[in-house]
C-alpha cells in the first residue's frame, strides 16, 4: 500500500469516540470511561496485520466550545471557497493557547489528511447544538462518515439519521461494543468510496482482515486441539514400593496424584484461554465466573459442566463408539451412566446439582498400577477413560472461543459463558462426529497423535465451530 488511510474519531464528549477506536483497531487497552473528558490529547492507533499497517485512527478529545470557534471562523471567512484555509488560520492562531485546546487537537489531524469519523449517541434526543460541531466539520473540506452509536436503550436515531444527512456523505448505526465483525468491514468499504485514493488501501484492509478472521479460527483450532490431546492423555505418576499404597481417597500418595492430575487439567484449560485471549488481542478481559477458584458450579469436573457440554449415549452410539470400539470396556462405564438426551441438557435437570462433583466419579477410573520391578512398582493417574471428558472439554473451549471471536474490543463487561437450552453438536455432520470420537479413542488408549493426526483434530474443530455458530444463532 503507497498511502495508509487515516481516520480522526470525532464528536461531543462521552459519545462513544474511544469505544469506536477501541473497535476499529482492535485495541482493549483504549482508556474508556463514563466520564467525559477521558481523552485530552489525541492519540494515534494502528490496525496492523502480518506487521503491515492497515490503517491508523486518532482518538481526539471532544467539542467543547464549539459555537465560538464557529463564530471565529465565520467572522474570519469570505466565501465557501476559502473555508479550508480558515480552519487552518485559527488553528495557527490557537494551536498554542490554552483557549480552544480541545478543538485544536480534533482539528489538526483533519488539516493533515485525516478522513472524519463523526460519532453520536444515539440514544439520546437530538440536539441542534451539535450543529455547529458538524458545520466546522463540513468546513474542512474532509470526506466525512457519521457514525451513530447508541449508548442507552432509548432509540433517537431516525431523528439522528434526518439530521446527519444533511452534513456527512455516509450516516451509518455502528455499535461499537457489539456491532458484528462484517459492521467494520462495511465501514472500511464505505470510506473507500468516499475517498478514491484510498479505495485500493481500504479494498486490501478488507481483504486481509477477513483472512486475519479465518487465520485465526484455525491457529484457535490447533490450540484447542493441543490442549485436548494432552490433557486427554495427561497422567500423573508415582513410583513406590510395593504393597505401601492403598489408592484410597485418604491415602497420601493417591491424594497427591490425583490432585496434581486435577490441578494440571483445570490449569491446562486456563492457559487455553488465555492463549485464545491473546490470539484476538484481548489481554484485559475480567470474567464472570471464578478464576482459578475450584469446586465450584463452573469448575471443569463439576457435575453441572458434565450436564451442559457431556453427550448422550446415543449420541455416542451415532459416532460409531459402539460396543465394537469399546475395547472391552462398557459403556454406561465409559459415560457413568449417563441418559442426557441431545436436547435439554439444562432445566430442572442442574438445580441444585452444581455442588456436586463429576470429577469424584471419574477419579474411579483413572487409577494404574504397574508391574512389580525390584520390590518397587509404578503408580499412575490417568489417562481419561471416560467418553465424555473430551467433549466437555471441547464443548467448553469453543464455547469460550465464540465469545472472545464474537467480542468487540471495546467491550468491557465481564466474560460471561452462559450456557443454552439445547446441545450444541447437533448442527454437527455424521462424518466429523466419528472422526472426532476416533481421535478422541486413540487418546483413551494413552497413544500420542501423531502430527498428522493432530492437524486432522484442528480441522475437525474448525468444523465444530462451524457448527457452534450456527448453533448460536439458532438454538431452538
Amino acid at each position: 500500500m503507497t498511502e495508509v488511510p487515516l481516520f480522526a474519531v470525532v464528536g461531543h464528549p462521552n459519545k462513544g469516540k474511544s469505544s469506536v477506536v477501541a473497535t476499529l483497531s482492535q485495541n482493549d487497552a483504549i482508556a474508556i470511561a463514563l466520564e467525559p473528558g477521558t481523552t485530552r490529547q489525541r492519540q494515534t492507533y494502528p490496525l496492523s496485520v502480518d506487521g503491515e499497517v492497515l490503517y491508523r485512527l486518532v482518538d481526539t478529545p471532544g467539542f467543547q466550545r464549539p459555537r465560538r470557534v464557529l463564530a471565529w471562523l465565520e467572522a474570519h471567512s469570505l466565501s465557501a471557497t476559502d473555508h479550508a484555509d480558515t480552519v487552518i488560520a485559527f488553528l495557527n492562531q490557537y494551536r498554542d493557547s490554552d483557549l480552544f485546546t480541545d478543538e485544536c487537537e480534533l482539528l489538526m489531524p483533519l488539516m493533515d489528511g485525516a478522513g472524519i469519523i463523526y460519532v453520536v449517541d444515539g440514544s439520546v434526543p437530538y440536539s441542534a447544538e451539535h450543529e455547529a460541531e458538524m458545520t466546522i466539520l463540513r468546513w474542512t473540506g474532509r470526506p466525512s462518515l457519521a457514525l451513530i452509536n447508541s449508548i442507552g436503550p432509548d432509540d433517537y436515531a431516525p431523528a439522528w439519521q434526518a439530521a446527519l444527512g444533511q452534513f456527512f456523505q455516509v450516516v451509518r448505526r455502528f455499535d461499537a461494543v457489539r456491532a458484528p465483525f462484517e459492521h467494520h468491514l462495511g465501514l472500511l468499504k464505505a470510506f473507500g468510496q468516499l475517498e478514491p485514493a484510498w479505495e485500493p488501501a481500504l479494498e486490501q484492509a478488507v481483504h486481509y482482515l477477513a483472512a486475519q478472521r479465518e487465520q485465526r479460527q484455525w491457529q484457535a483450532a490447533e490450540l484447542i486441539a493441543a490442549a485436548l490431546a494432552d490433557m486427554m492423555a495427561w497422567q500423573e505418576r508415582r513410583t513406590v514400593p510395593a504393597g505401601t499404597t492403598s489408592l484410597a481417597a485418604t491415602d497420601p500418595v493417591a491424594q497427591d496424584l490425583r490432585q496434581r492430575w486435577y490441578q494440571h487439567q483445570r490449569q491446562r484449560e486456563q492457559s487455553l484461554r488465555l492463549a485464545v485471549e491473546n490470539l484476538y488481542q484481548h489481554r484485559r478481559i475480567q470474567r464472570q465466573e471464578p478464576e482459578l477458584t475450584w469446586h465450584h458450579e463452573h469448575d471443569l469436573f463439576s457435575e453441572r459442566s458434565r450436564r451442559l457440554w457431556g453427550v448422550s449415549r446415543g449420541y455416542l452410539a451415532a459416532a460409531g463408539f459402539g460396543a465394537g470400539a469399546l475395547g472391552g470396556v462398557g459403556l454406561d462405564a465409559l459415560t457413568l451412566g449417563s441418559s442426557l438426551g441431545a436436547g435439554a441438557l439444562i432445566g430442572g435437570l442442574v438445580g441444585a446439582a452444581g455442588s456436586v462433583f463429576y470429577g469424584d466419579r471419574l477419579a474411579q477410573s483413572l487409577w494404574r498400577r504397574g508391574p512389580l520391578k525390584e520390590g518397587l512398582q509404578t503408580i499412575r493417574f490417568g489417562p481419561v477413560q471416560d467418553a465424555q471428558f473430551g467433549y466437555i472439554v471441547l464443548g467448553r473451549a469453543v464455547d469460550h472461543w465464540w465469545h472472545i471471536s464474537q467480542r468487540n474490543h471495546a467491550g468491557q463487561a465481564p466474560l460471561d459463558l452462559a450456557p443454552h437450552d439445547s446441545h450444541w453438536l447437533t448442527e454437527l455432520a455424521r462424518g466429523p462426529r466419528q472422526e472426532l470420537q476416533r481421535l478422541f479413542n486413540k487418546t483413551w488408549k494413552n497413544k500420542t497423535l501423531e502430527p498428522a493426526e493432530r492437524h486432522r483434530l484442528a480441522a475437525v474443530i474448525t468444523e465444530v465451530m462451524t457448527a457452534y455458530q450456527t448453533w448460536r444463532l439458532n438454538p431452538d
